[in-house]
């Protein structure tokens, strides 16, 4: 038994394989296939970064920075597949999908988040444990409200010490529940040793814990605390979550402005979905069908592998997680003309053999020998530019270059080799062998040989 008996098997179970894995990875495709802001939905923000005394100048770095911070944040809410982009050389774009509550994250995103630790007198902590407890009553009256208000805000921070510890100092922070059942936060220290010398320094004093100079809580030490120790106070769960990702997340490098805020209703982003679909539908259902009626038997195989073809993009999409967009879609879209331009380069040339003379099974060597290079050239080129849209292009753009790179690598495979496995096993098992069947008239076979003859 040699290789020439086993290799229509094996490209059986090779295309089996191909198939039965992305059907396994696609389904089921509402949950493995994430759509993009404008198919269902969402927030999205334009930043524009703004310098302060601390950073003087917005660069490079500093934009990166703060990408990465917002990056971050926005992944502590449980948003999923948030697109955070370069704008020029100071804004930044932020597309959140699906996003449940907006203006918490709009929140989130502007606040800095500087936690720093003071030492703080006995009344200040009497008197801000007094005011958070009346910040709870939902009758306080305004003015007392204002008060209240003033004194963990700024009061309690400006009469308590120096600052003794920074949220800087934090390797990570969760939100947890204190032996009372009551909402916290655990954290721990990046310099145990630091963080255990100010506690044995202060043991039964008030250690104030301030989130951007407003009092959370002012805890006694009651004994060294080194790699990790709790932040309580009267948090709600949600406030501990948040707080918690605000920490991990650390401080913004530049103080951020929210320029544009737009908000895209479900509704709107379900009727983009369903008219993408529908276009999408109705451009495959033309290939699909001019296929046939131009190339007959090899259009339908084509059919077959352009099906295979579709199924292996949605697995695509799964397994890297990318987010499917209205200009991804258009890539899509566009990379199926390009399997089609394949397969129409080979079967053109496969009828152009005929025509010469030779018979179906050399005419379909010939015809995909000889229409390799140049279905090659094709794709390559085509690959090439959405690679290089792909490393430069930002936001959509990346959906759009995404789509129509894998797309076109995709065509090509299945053009040389899914589509060119079909044929080989008709032509070799002598089944649906007929020109007709290919296109070609049994009466023009060898017709540029006879015309050739007649000319000499």
């Amino acid at each position: 038994m040699n290789w020439s008996t086993l290799k229509a098997p094996f490209k059986a179970l090779v295309i089996l394989a191909i198939c039965a894995i992305s059907i396994y990875v696609v389904i089921p495709p509402q949950k493995t296939i994430h759509l993009g802001l404008d198919l269902q939905g969402g927030a999205r923000l334009l930043l524009q970064l703004n310098p302060t005394a601390e950073v003087p100048h917005i660069t490079s770095q500093v934009q990166a920075q703060t990408r990465e911070v917002i990056d971050r944040r926005i992944n502590g809410l449980g948003v999923a597949e948030p697109s955070i982009s370069n704008v020029g050389s100071d804004r930044i774009l932020v597309e959140l999908p699906a996003v449940k509550n907006p203006d918490q994250a709009e929140q989130v995103l502007k606040q800095v988040a500087v936690l720093e630790y003071k030492i703080v007198p006995f009344d200040v902590t009497q008197k801000a444990e007094g005011y958070l407890t009346e910040l709870q009553q939902p009758n306080l009256a305004p003015k007392e409200r204002a008060e209240a208000e003033k004194y963990i805000s700024e009061t309690a921070y400006t009469l308590s010490g120096g600052v003794v510890y920074s949220g800087k100092d934090l390797k990570a922070a969760q939100a947890s529940y204190d032996q009372a059942g009551r909402p916290d936060i655990t954290f721990q220290t990046k310099d145990p040793g630091k963080f255990g010398k100010l506690t044995s320094s202060n043991l039964q004093k008030p250690l104030g814990i301030f989130l951007d100079h407003r009092y959370l809580s002012a805890p006694i030490i009651q004994s060294p605390i080194y790699d990790s120790g709790q932040i309580t106070g009267q948090f709600t769960e949600d406030q501990t979550l948040t707080l918690a990702n605000e920490l991990n997340a650390g401080a913004l490098p530049a103080r951020i402005t929210i320029i544009e805020k737009e908000t895209i209703g479900p509704t709107l982003g379900k009727i983009d979905l369903v008219q993408s679909m529908r276009a999408a539908a109705l451009g495959l259902g033309l290939v699909l069908i001019f296929m046939i009626v131009m190339y007959r038997l090899p259009g339908l195989l084509a059919d077959v592998a352009l099906a295979i073809y579709v199924l292996v993009m949605m697995a695509i999409l799964a397994v890297s997680h990318a987010t499917l967009t209205l200009p991804g879609i258009a890539g899509f879209v566009l990379s199926i003309g390009m399997a089609v331009d394949a397969n129409v380069l080979i079967f053109e040339r496969i009828k152009e053999e005929l025509w010469n003379g030779k018979t179906m099974r050399a005419a379909v060597r010939v015809g995909f020998q000889r229409a390799f290079s140049a279905v090659f050239d094709s794709h390559f080129t085509t690959i090439v530019g959405a690679g290089v849209l792909y490393m430069l292009g930002t936001g959509t753009v990346k959906g759009f270059a995404f789509t129509l790179f894998w797309g076109t690598v995709v065509s090509l495979f299945t053009a040389v080799f899914i589509t060119r496995f079909f044929v080989d096993v008709l032509v070799d098992n002598e089944l649906l062998t007929a020109p007709e069947f290919y296109g070609v008239k049994r009466s023009d076979v060898g017709i540029f040989s006879k015309t050739a003859g007649a000319e000499a």
